[in-house]
């Protein structure tokens, strides 16, 4: 997160220049130029410049909307370029916007730089009025596609232009169908779609207090301005938030001339992928749907046909499609997914994009790439990141549990969800939020139902195909996903579905595998997935040809073929990675299985974690012995425990640095809770009963208690003023390193003192701890060098790194602690209150605790490895908070010149492939990668 407050891209400017451009036809643009024109202004563009059949157009660039939002109102001047443009745009066509005879119709669409689901829907037919109607049925000689035209605008406008609920015009159709005796919108005639435009056209009255606007042009201008405020709906801020994209950056819009797939049974429309996004093969995938237009596709109101099926209906557009689609991909260099529509056997591209993709398809396709001389390695390794890889990781169900699915739909997005039953948006936000986990279950979903799919496990429709609303965001996201599951019957209503006589209710446990689509009652078993198995194996040397991948996919499932592509680009990341990537670990079992997960190292070993349960009541009696005699018997008792702990993690990391931070609890954590102790002792007195030993410890309690003790007597204050305490810890690491030496072992530890503000105190701490060293070392005769460090978790600590660096042969930033002093909010309390609240408001776009606020905690960062390593050249730099998992903080890091990350073991891989990505992308820096 490089600015939490603004977004990683600065704040843009608003100030009006007279010579600015904000219109832009669709020649004069490229697919580099996504910042200004959005990322389907800028495709369309690209493909236009490539002489592919695009319908003309134009785009409004997102300047236009980011001074909108800013002002309240359109600059200075867009007006007067709509009009040039549509000029030039009705002249190219032959006709005038919403003429009563040969009407210009045209389709506004959203665009922001990145792809967004959830953002406004398309609006379809604009220019059709009550007048112009007849004069689109004699131009086409279709005068049901006319009133069908008609009623889609109306539709599509009253919901998405002027907020009007979309329920109401769904439930308007499917009273029609129903009345009617038919299950499809195909089935309705002419007077029947008459009928349906004085309904919607009803309902635009009743909910608005006006009429459906007859204007052209003003159906077009609120069309642009219902875009431009799309930007800041919830829905659009809830994606930007799931997704980590600035709030500023605003959206295009893209105005084309209409082209029709409703037009009958030669006509229609389609979005077709380049290769499969489900698993990444090469090959023909996608949807069509006969006489439709481009929104029934993903709406997902009929059920569509597969790509392959349009050859038989129209192979002259069957065979274009297949060679722009390969033009595409070579152009492009990846897969693309696409838009099209027929209208009367003429093939129109209305959109491409580099298609969204699941975990596994994107490590399996840059393989793939590499292997066909498209791309290198290096920007193999660019096209996956360290989020699919934790996708990969997760765990799948267990095959061997024998329970027989309810029933099967369309894989849509691998996975493994399990959780209860819901059906509708609010019913799962208001059940996550209890901590539930949740199925969104729905006949199809739309925008409306993105908040229910952030906080879903997984999602389950009835309708819809791998390129459906659901399939697509579903995939985006990374969730579980399972579609077109036709043998359900879904009641919202009544909070329910049915399925071969079975009923599963609201609240109820389903299971859905989204790798094979199946769908069961109750909980399934899961297990380690296989590319999680082969990281634990230590990823063990690949000897398979270059193009097992590809064979291995036309397996069953084609698990090895993604353990092959994972265990290929981790071999390139570490082999390019420039920053070490270590791990937290306290016990030798998560040091073992760090290791075996790739770490280099234990980068944080926290020592007060071994003295809670059983053995906390020594730590105890030390901070409330009152003399020298009982606080030596509580160390004594220590030590030979403490000796065994370190004995354990050396063998386990044998040969690798291991970092131990000295004790660092707040006091509270080990002594007995205030108010309990206080009431124990009353009711004892209140008895006639008094407990000496109670009496004694509640006023040794009352004397240590602190109104703040995460910033009270800890770390290095502890070590200062409790006699012996550190003494006994370094003792105990240093005569536990020279057993490991004398039984052949090479320990490599390191003591890190934390909570470090000035150079005094590590000072005075160093050396205590060198005069231990020296102390063991003399009576053992052994020699086991052991670097002494602090760790950066205090402001004035990165304020004052030139002189700390002094007395300290390596830094490790304490980015949780470093973040709650910088900004001077408590973790526990602060993300339960109000960081809802400033996600929402966009003062953040992801927690400065899951990603480092690079312009705030990464400044003090920088700042004290610039000082330290000025200070001391060879001065080593690590980070042991969990932003050294994050991946957005791993290449953060990486270009601050840090020497290595530490982070949980299961989070070793996903920081192994961002340091390796991180070096690709040309940031650099550091002294040594240990």
């Amino acid at each position: 997160m490089s600015n939490p407050a603004r977004g990683s891209h600065g704040t843009p400017d608003r100030t009006p220049d007279p010579a600015r451009q904000f219109v832009h036809e669709f020649a004069e643009g490229s697919k580099e130029q996504k910042r200004l024109l959005g990322g389907k202004g800028a495709n369309l563009a690209e493909m236009t410049n490539l002489g592919l059949p695009v319908p003309p157009g134009f785009t409004i660039s997102t300047e236009a909307c980011r001074y909108y939002l800013a002002e309240g109102r359109e600059p200075e001047g867009l007006a007067q370029e709509v009009d040039r443009h549509l000029a030039r745009l009705e002249a190219e066509r032959g006709k005038q916007l919403g003429a009563q005879e040969d009407p210009l119709l045209v389709s506004v669409r959203s665009g922001a730089m990145y792809s967004m689901p959830g953002m406004m829907d398309t609006v379809l037919d604009i220019g059709l009025h009550d007048g112009s109607v007849a004069g689109l049925a004699a131009e086409s000689g279709d005068e049901r596609f006319a009133w069908d035209s008609y009623r889609r605008l109306i539709q599509m406008f009253g919901k998405t232009v002027l907020g009007i609920d979309g329920r109401l015009f769904d439930d308007a159709l499917e009273r029609m169908k129903r009345d009617r005796g038919v299950t499809s919108d195909l089935g309705l005639g002419v007077s029947d779609l008459r009928d349906l435009v004085a309904e919607h056209k009803a309902v635009v009255r009743d909910r608005t207090g006006r009429d459906f606007p007859q204007d052209p042009r003003e159906q077009l201008d609120m069309a642009i301005r219902a875009v431009f405020e799309s930007w800041n709906t919830e829905r659009a801020r809830a994606y930007r938030r799931q997704e980590r994209i600035p709030h500023d950056l605003g959206t295009a819009v893209n105005v084309m001339a209409m082209v029709y797939g409703n037009l009958g049974p030669n006509s229609g429309t389609g979005v077709a992928f380049t290769r499969d996004p489900a698993t990444g093969r090469p090959g023909v995938y996608g949807d069509y749907l006969t006489d439709a237009q481009g929104e029934d596709v993903v709406a997902g109101i009929r059920n569509t046909v597969a790509l392959q099926e349009l050859e038989h209906i129209d192979k002259r557009s069957y065979d274009e499609l297949l060679r722009i689609m390969a033009l595409l991909e070579e152009h492009y260099k990846d897969l693309c997914d696409i838009e099209f529509t027929i209208e009367r056997g003429k093939l129109w591209m209305l959109q491409t994009r580099v298609g969204k993709r699941t975990a596994a398809a994107a490590f399996q396709m840059a393989v793939q790439l590499v292997d066909d001389g498209v791309i290198d390695l290096d920007e193999a390794l660019r096209r996956v990141t360290g989020a699919q890889l934790a996708h990969l990781m997760f765990p799948q169900f267990d095959k061997s549990s024998g329970t027989a699915p309810l029933a099967h739909g369309v894989p849509a997005s691998p996975g493994a969800a399990v959780g209860a039953a819901v059906f509708d948006s609010a019913e799962a936000v208001a059940r996550r939020d209890r901590g539930e986990r949740v199925i969104l279950v729905r006949q199809e979903t739309n925008p409306d139902d993105l908040p229910g799919m952030l906080v879903a496990e997984g999602i389950l429709t009835s309708r819809g195909g791998k390129t459906s609303h659901a399939a697509v965001v579903a995939r985006g996201m990374g969730k579980t996903c399972v579609v077109g599951a036709d043998a359900l019957e879904i009641d919202t209503g009544r909070r329910r579905f049915t399925v071969h006589g079975a009923e599963v209710r609201e609240g109820d446990v389903i299971s859905v595998d989204g790798t094979t689509g199946a769908v069961y009652r109750g909980e399934i078993a899961v297990v380690p997935s296989p590319v999680m198995r082969d990281l634990q194996s230590g990823g063990r040397p690949d000897t398979a040809r270059p193009d097992t991948a590809r064979q291995d996919a036309a397996g069953a499932d084609g698990a090895a073929a993604v353990v092959h592509a994972v265990r290929r680009l981790m071999r390139h990341a570490d082999s390019v990675a420039r920053l070490g990537v270590h791990a937290n670990a306290d016990t030798p079992q998560d040091a073992e299985r760090a290791r075996r997960l790739g770490a280099r190292g234990i980068g944080l070993c926290r020592t007060e974690h071994m003295f809670l349960g059983e053995r906390r009541h020594y730590v105890e009696d030390l901070i409330l012995a009152e003399t020298g005699e009982q606080q030596d018997k509580a160390l004594d008792a220590l030590l030979p425990l403490q000796r065994d702990d370190f004995a354990g993690i050396f063998e386990a990391m044998n040969d690798l640095p291991v970092t131990i931070r000295l004790i660092d609890p707040p006091l509270h954590e080990f002594l007995p809770d205030l108010t309990e102790l206080a009431v124990k002792v009353a009711v004892a007195r209140e008895r006639g009963e008094p407990d000496e030993d109670d009496e004694r410890l509640l006023q040794a309690v009352r004397k240590q208690h602190e109104r703040n003790p995460m910033l009270g007597l800890r770390g290095v204050r502890l070590g200062l003023v409790v006699p012996g305490l550190v003494g006994m810890q370094v003792r105990a690491i240093a005569e536990a390193a020279v057993a490991h030496k004398r039984a052949g072992g090479t320990p490599r530890p390191e003591v890190m003192v934390p909570l470090v503000g000035g150079a005094e105190e590590l000072e005075l701490l160093r050396a205590e701890i060198e005069a231990v060293l020296a102390d063991v070392r003399a009576g053992s005769g052994v020699d086991v060098p052991i670097a002494i460090g602090t760790m950066i978790e205090l402001p004035r600590a990165a304020l004052t790194a030139g002189r700390i660096a002094g007395s300290a042969e390596f830094f490790s930033f304490g980015t949780n602690d470093l973040t709650q002093t910088t900004w001077g909010f408590s973790r526990d309390d602060v993300e339960g209150e109000f960081f809802g609240a400033y996600l929402d408001k966009g003062i953040f776009t992801v927690s400065p605790f899951e990603a480092i606020d690079e312009e705030g905690v990464g400044r003090l960062i920088e700042i004290a490895v610039a000082e330290g390593r000025a200070a001391r050249p060879g001065l080593v730099l690590g980070v042991c908070g969990e932003h050294g998992g994050d991946p957005a903080s791993v290449r953060f890091f990486d270009r601050a010149g840090l020497d290595y990350v530490s982070c949980s073991p299961y989070r070793v891989p996903i920081a192994r492939l961002e340091a390796g990505r991180a070096a690709v992308t040309g940031h650099g820096g550091g002294s040594d990668t240990r």
